[in-house]
């Protein structure tokens, strides 16, 4: 492939438009800010292709249920965001769907123990291997890959793909609580009663510091106090 020579519907597709790293940024732009309505799991179309169901089995069977269920969870957060808040993003839904579901493949207890590499590297590895095995086109593998490298990297500087936006505000929503306001009461409890979180602040908690302690330089510890950003997550308590 010659960037050079992709045109800008093509890149488009799979959400390689860039907009600012800043959640702060992206929020203030906004032409017209809307109030968040509640939504249902089946107001959300999920696609079906070939590729989204072979993938979905893959993360069915190398996942723990806790941690597809938030990867189900971030999905339809995220869709509910770019519905409500930011209508004029186009993407691909099914790339954004393929990233929510392999964005923590690189957590399982294999894959924390199989390499020095921060988890969210070697997950999008694998994920690129993936879906190279599975014939995806090569723009949207490499949105997928890019979306999974860079989903902790948060920051005000610079910017990042939409995918790579919409990943970061729906994985802080449920990791964190963070920007409640995006997504409605009703939305939460609709999307968690059919993807459970069963524990999943003290799982996700236990996670990053397992990794903190395999590997003190991992990315993770970017984030100061993560891990209590994550155990002192009050929105989703009662959901826990």
């Amino acid at each position: 492939m010659d960037l050079r020579r992709v045109s800008s519907a093509r890149i488009e597709e799979h959400g390689w438009v860039a907009v600012p790293r800043s959640q702060a940024k992206l929020l203030a732009e906004r032409e017209d800010p809307q109030e968040s309505t509640a939504m249902k799991v089946e107001d959300i179309s999920l696609p079906k292709s070939e590729l989204v169901q072979a993938v979905t089995r893959y993360a069915r069977e190398n996942l723990p249920e806790e941690t597809f269920n938030h990867s189900m969870r971030v999905f339809y957060y995220g869709q509910a965001i770019a519905t409500q808040h930011f209508p004029d993003w186009s993407y691909s839904h099914e790339t954004y769907l393929l990233t929510c579901l392999l964005h923590d493949i690189g957590t399982t207890d294999h894959n924390l123990a199989a390499t020095q590499l921060s988890f969210e590297f070697y997950g999008a590895l694998l994920a690129f291997n993936l879906l190279k095995d599975h014939e995806a086109p090569r723009s949207q593998s490499e949105s997928v890959c890019e979306a999974i490298i860079r989903h902790q990297d948060l920051g005000e500087t610079g910017m990042i793909t939409t995918i790579g936006a919409l990943t970061h505000f729906a994985t802080l929503l449920d990791n964190a609580g963070a920007n409640p306001e995006l997504v409605h009461k009703g939305t939460i409890e609709n999307v968690v009663r059919e993807y459970p979180r069963n524990g999943w602040t003290a799982c996700f908690a236990a996670t990053v510091k397992q990794e903190i302690m395999l590997k003190p330089w991992c990315h993770s510890t970017a984030i100061d106090g993560f891990e209590d950003k994550i155990r002192g997550n009050k929105l989703m308590e009662p959901y826990d």
